[in-house]
């Protein structure tokens, strides 16, 4: 396989986690008899430009498909974030009635209502038509298409160009990164601002958040590797911040190259050379990761057993696709997790690919009341624990298996 940015062959492996279907292509009570498509999930990466990605086997045609169950306001702390991100665009950028923002996979509409909401004109692209219609109910407008430079092409001459963009965890979802990042210059206007946020690789390593590599996630993205794609592509750094979101997350500002508007903040520099310290232009730092990813698997299902041996109740909270990859790696049936309880309608009454466990409402946690509550979507461990505090009630405690186990 050759690097989906430079074209270089791929040799350097960072993590192989088996074979799984796609963590978000939930089963129904009548395709859980049929066969699933698995797709190997191994991670490679390219020595030359430092872009770590998926080998190619799964399009993106059959990853978000039209009944694509991941909708983003189903959490709160994401709505937050969403909001406090128009809020602080608008004050930074001056962005009014006047103004014009186009959100690139816009999903159900979580980020662009604040915008809406300020009066600020905008436009959301989303592929995946069930997503796509929550956002319009929501009166937002939506174009449904994979995003490129074609259609950013088709967008400015509809006169829909942007004063701002905003890609939030979707940088690292396109198999054509190139492609996508070179639309981004297209369709901003000559003072525009891109701004993008993914999962910072650095935190992925160093805390061995392994459980977030999955198909639907064609790359992992540094600094180092962003900056090189952009430049190759039109765009120019010129900021970035650190999330707390998904387990360490980086929000990256770029401008049209040919422009040169807004001055490049020390901040890049600065995260470019701790990057480098830590080793991340160097082959070693990505050795040693498979024992760490097993150390979990196994420390996972020494507990379950342990507690199924005990005769302990266990159930799952959040059918996220992050858990999916960490079930499936591990082998966890229901024998060893019943079913996971998860607060979206979209995935109740289905069942987890691969696993096949049951997804349920949360009014069954409350009916089984569990000894145990494994929170698949650890990196909203606080946000879970205060929405289920009440398990604490008949001494329910709350497990998380990464970055190592812990229960509390």
């Amino acid at each position: 396989m050759k690097c989906r940015h430079c074209q270089t062959e791929l040799a350097l492996s960072l993590v192989d986690l088996g074979a799984a279907p796609p963590s978000n292509a939930y089963l129904t009570r009548q395709t859980l008899h049929a066969p699933e498509k698995h797709f190997p999930l191994r991670v490679l990466v390219c020595t030359k430009c430092w872009l770590v990605q998926t080998e190619d086997y799964a399009g993106a045609d059959e990853l978000f498909s039209s009944d694509y169950a991941y909708f983003s306001s189903y959490s709160t702390t994401w709505l937050t974030h969403a909001e406090q991100y128009v809020a602080n665009m608008a004050q930074r950028f001056a962005l009014n009635g006047n103004s014009h923002i186009v959100e690139v996979a816009a999903n159900d509409g979580y980020l662009l209502q604040y915008a809406k909401a300020r009066g600020i004109p905008c436009l959301g692209v989303e592929p995946t038509t069930s997503t796509a219609d929550a956002a319009r109910a929501k009166g937002i407008e939506i174009v449904e298409a994979f995003f490129g430079v074609k259609l950013a092409q088709q967008l400015s001459r509809q006169g829909k160009q942007a004063d701002l963009t905003a890609a939030n965890n979707v940088l690292a979802h396109v198999p054509d990164i190139n492609d996508f990042v070179a639309g981004f210059a297209v369709l901003l206007k000559p003072a525009g601002v891109a701004t993008f946020e993914f999962p910072h690789l650095l935190r992925l390593v160093s805390e061995n958040q392994f459980d977030t590599i999955y198909h639907e996630h064609y790359s992992y993205l540094s600094l180092t590797a962003v900056q090189r794609i952009f430049e190759h592509n039109g765009l120019s750094v010129f900021d970035v911040e650190e999330l707390p979101t998904h387990g360490g997350s980086l929000r990256v500002y770029a401008q049209r190259r040919d422009s040169g508007s807004h001055a490049i903040n020390a901040s890049v520099a600065n995260m470019l050379q701790r990057e480098a310290q830590a080793g991340m232009t160097q082959p070693a730092f990505y050795g040693g990761f498979q024992a760490k990813a097993d150390q979990v698997k196994n420390d996972l299902l020494a507990f379950l057993i342990e507690a199924k041996r005990s005769g302990k109740k266990v159930a799952g909270y959040g059918a996220a696709a992050k858990g999916n990859t960490l079930l499936n790696y591990a082998g966890v049936r229901p024998d060893l997790l019943p079913y996971v309880v998860d607060r979206n309608p979209a995935k109740q009454d289905k069942f987890l690919p691969g696993c096949r466990i049951p997804i349920m409402a949360e009014a069954h946690l409350k009916q089984g009341r569990p000894d145990y509550v494994v929170i698949l979507p650890w990196n909203l461990r606080a946000e879970v624990m205060e929405q289920l505090a009440y398990i604490r009630a008949w001494g329910g405690q709350f497990v998380t298996a990464v970055p190592t186990l812990k229960v509390s």
